[in-house]
C-alpha cells in the first residue's frame, strides 16, 4: 500500500489561517488519545500542504490546537513525515545555519531566517511510538519552524517590527 492509498481515502482540504489572524497565536496542547480522529487530521493536513505545494503544516495553521505536524521534504512527494507531540533541545547555540523560509499563513513573503542546526528531536508517530533523531538540513530547519508554529510563534515574529507590519498590512490588503 502506498502512502496516497494510505493517507488520501476520504480527504478532505483544509483552510489554513492567515497571518495576521490571532488564531495562530495559540500555544498546542498535547495530544493524548492517538486514534482514528487523529490519523484523519494528519490524513487532511497532509493532502491539504500537497495541494498548496508545501513541505511541512502544523495542526494550529489548520486551526486545530493540538500538537501535530505534517511534512514531506522529498523530491517526488512521497515520503511523508508524521510528528506528534514533537520537542527538541539545541545541542550547540553557536552552531546556526540561514535559510530562506516560507510559511503557507504568511502566502507570498520568503525570509532569511537563522536557527541552530544541530537539535536533538523526540517526538511520537501516529500510533503513540516514541522516536528520536539528530536532524540534519532542511529536516531541522522545517521542524523547528512548524514546532514554533505549535508555541504560537511565525517565522515574522524574527524579523524587525517594521518589517512584520508591513507584511501584515499587505496580507490585509
Amino acid at each position: 500500500m502506498d502512502y496516497k492509498e494510505k493517507y488520501y481515502f476520504m480527504t478532505q482540504k483544509l483552510k489554513i489561517l492567515q497571518f495576521p489572524d490571532p488564531k495562530l497565536r495559540k500555544v498546542a496542547k498535547k495530544v493524548t488519545k492517538f486514534d482514528k480522529s487523529l490519523q484523519n487530521l494528519a490524513s487532511d493536513m497532509l493532502h491539504t500542504m500537497y495541494e498548496e505545494n508545501g513541505i511541512g503544516l502544523a495542526a494550529t495553521q489548520v486551526d486545530h490546537h493540538i500538537r501535530l505536524i505534517v511534512m514531506d521534504l522529498s523530491e517526488k512527494r512521497n515520503e511523508p513525515m508524521f510528528f506528534v507531540n514533537p520537542e527538541y533541545k539545541i545541542l550547540d547555540n553557536h552552531s546556526t545555519c540561514s535559510y530562506e523560509e516560507g510559511c503557507l499563513s504568511i502566502p507570498g513573503f520568503n525570509e532569511e531566517i537563522t536557527r541552530p542546526d544541530k537539535i536533538d528531536l523526540k517526538w511520537q508517530d501516529l500510533d503513540g511510538n516514541t522516536h528520536n533523531d539528530k536532524p540534519k538540513g532542511l529536516l531541522t530547519i522545517c521542524i523547528q519552524h512548524e514546532i514554533d508554529h505549535l508555541e504560537g510563534k511565525l517565522m515574522v515574529d524574527y524579523l524587525s517590527s517594521l518589517k512584520r507590519d508591513r507584511i501584515r498590512k499587505k496580507l490585509l490588503k
